[in-house]
């Protein structure tokens, strides 16, 4: 799999584009004014402590709470156990016995705010670096499952002496070997564990400084980000657009990682970066809800808070066989398509996919054993059930960022979000209703009518009769003006 990686940057956006074999794959945008907090450590306050649901708000400096469930909170081990007590099957105590209103705790970001839900947060906290992750209050090794079964327990011996090496006075903590931890030396190894001991000392010290609702360490913007996360061993290219952050960016790079910095270079050319590959093309394409198979079938997507949806259709391909054929081929085609639009439109939580009904059992297992092969080269953790008794796929795929519609967009100001609005009678009919009911509690000399055009058109011409007949009945005259700025289903109804 050949991959590139297209960075169109701006002072007020990043914009990053993951590029498969000539296919826009992936698509990160992080907004100077907007950055993700996933990450970021904090000096919380506990505003308020909910026993009847297990968790806490906590006070980061955000505009809304944060929320603390006890699954997350952190126990120290009890003596002579390597774990916690409820990682080694014990039991969690109850949150109110842990923490109280009014107490500080160091906290970390594991979900950004997302819609009404303010971020979740853990108190274990982890600090990221390029081959490793450090776990102060841990003293585990851990290893990516990635990595080979012949390798991690070298691996893990070896991280374990440098750790030793790096803290001879006591705690090591712990640490969990990245995937691009399996070929390093022991040099690269070492250079990590200092750079993430030292990262956490300045986080320490500025916890003791601080007061509460502080920020105290904050994660890699996006730039930094794509070194560390997105390249991989199939990644052929890293374009930058701007001279400036390309500079920055090789010398971050190559403190830190030399390897992923060594595909790096300046793209210069006159054409913007993301017409390469159509990618401004791509994200039009992403922000709807119909997707076009090439065979003619297509997929329409409908994103709520809850979850999402996908339906398969056939459309306008026929086969050339039997029907049984015909389905089959866009399932398959349509597995495909969905693995690529959830990590397009960084889709996560609960996803129900309603493929075209497929009689034979051999199929429906096919396009199942297809889907969950596409799914397997995205980098977010997903998964799949099996066919329900209604022909149904569910599947989760891990949610810790806005989607790509919510990063991009916001509720529509004439349907709020609804994706309907209602049509001209209906309006013209709620206000007939509202005006008789004005009339009965008031008595002014006019009633005056503001709507759209579209509403104010329908009184005089079709409902002409009808609003004659009102005016007669509550004796009253009633005018109309019509507002461009007022929305299709909103009106005002003025007392003159």
């Amino acid at each position: 799999m050949q991959q590139d990686i297209l960075i169109n940057w701006s002072p007020q956006e990043t914009r990053v584009a993951v590029v498969e074999n000539g296919a826009v794959q992936e698509l990160h945008v992080e907004r100077t004014l907007e950055r993700g907090l996933v990450g970021n450590v904090y000096l919380g306050k506990v505003v308020r402590v909910l026993p009847g649901m297990q968790s806490a708000f906590i006070d980061i400096g955000l505009e809304r709470s944060a929320f603390l469930h006890v699954a997350d909170l952190w126990q120290r081990p009890l003596d002579g156990e390597s774990l916690p007590a409820h990682r080694n099957g014990g039991a969690q105590r109850p949150i109110e016995k842990q923490v109280f209103e009014g107490q500080t705790l160091m906290v970390q970001v594991i979900k950004d705010p997302i819609g009404t839900k303010g971020a979740r947060l853990s108190t274990q906290i982890s600090v990221a670096g390029r081959m490793l992750v450090f776990l102060p209050q841990d003293e585990h090794i851990g290893v990516s499952q990635k990595i080979p079964a012949s390798l991690r327990d070298a691996l893990r011996a070896r991280v374990q002496q440098l750790a030793h090496a790096a803290t001879p006075e006591g705690k090591t903590g712990g640490y969990i070997l990245r995937t691009n931890a399996e070929d390093a030396t022991d040099a690269e190894l070492a250079e990590d564990v200092a750079y993430l001991r030292k990262t956490w000392t300045r986080i320490r010290e500025a916890g003791a400084r601080q007061p509460p609702a502080s920020l105290l360490h904050e994660d890699l913007r996006l730039l930094q980000r794509v070194l560390r996360d997105l390249v991989g061993e199939g990644t052929q290219s890293i374009r930058l657009d701007s001279k400036e952050q390309f500079d920055a960016l090789m010398a971050f790079g190559k403190e830190f990682m030399p390897a992923a910095a060594a595909r790096l270079s300046h793209y210069r050319g006159e054409r913007p970066i993301f017409d390469l590959f159509n990618v401004d093309d791509e994200i039009t394409k992403a922000l709807g809800r119909r997707v076009d198979l090439k065979s003619g079938g297509y997929l329409i997507i409908d994103q709520t808070e809850a979850l999402t949806t996908i339906d398969v259709n056939t459309g306008g391909f026929t086969g050339s066989r039997n029907f049984d054929d015909t389905v089959f081929k866009t399932n398959l085609e349509a597995a495909q398509a969905i693995a690529r639009q959830l990590r397009l439109r960084n889709l996560g939580g609960i996803i129900v996919v309603d493929f075209i009904d497929m009689a034979p059992g051999e199929h429906q297992q096919a396009v199942l054993a297809e889907f969950r092969k596409q799914l397997a080269r995205d980098r977010v953790k997903t998964q799949v059930g099996g066919f329900s008794h209604l022909g149904l796929v569910e599947m989760t795929r891990k949610r810790t960022r806005e989607s790509l519609a919510q990063v991009l967009c916001e509720p529509c100001e004439q349907c709020q979000g609804s994706g309907r609005v209602r049509t001209a009678r209906t309006v013209a009919y709620d206000i007939l209703r509202e005006i008789l009911r004005e009339a009965r509690q008031f008595s002014p000399k006019e009633f005056r009518i503001v709507a759209a055009p579209a509403v104010v058109e329908m009184l005089i011409d079709e409902e002409s009769q009808h609003l004659a007949g009102l005016s007669d009945f509550i004796g009253k005259p009633i005018s109309l003006q019509a507002e461009s700025a007022v929305g299709p289903d909103q009106y005002d109804i003025v007392l003159l």
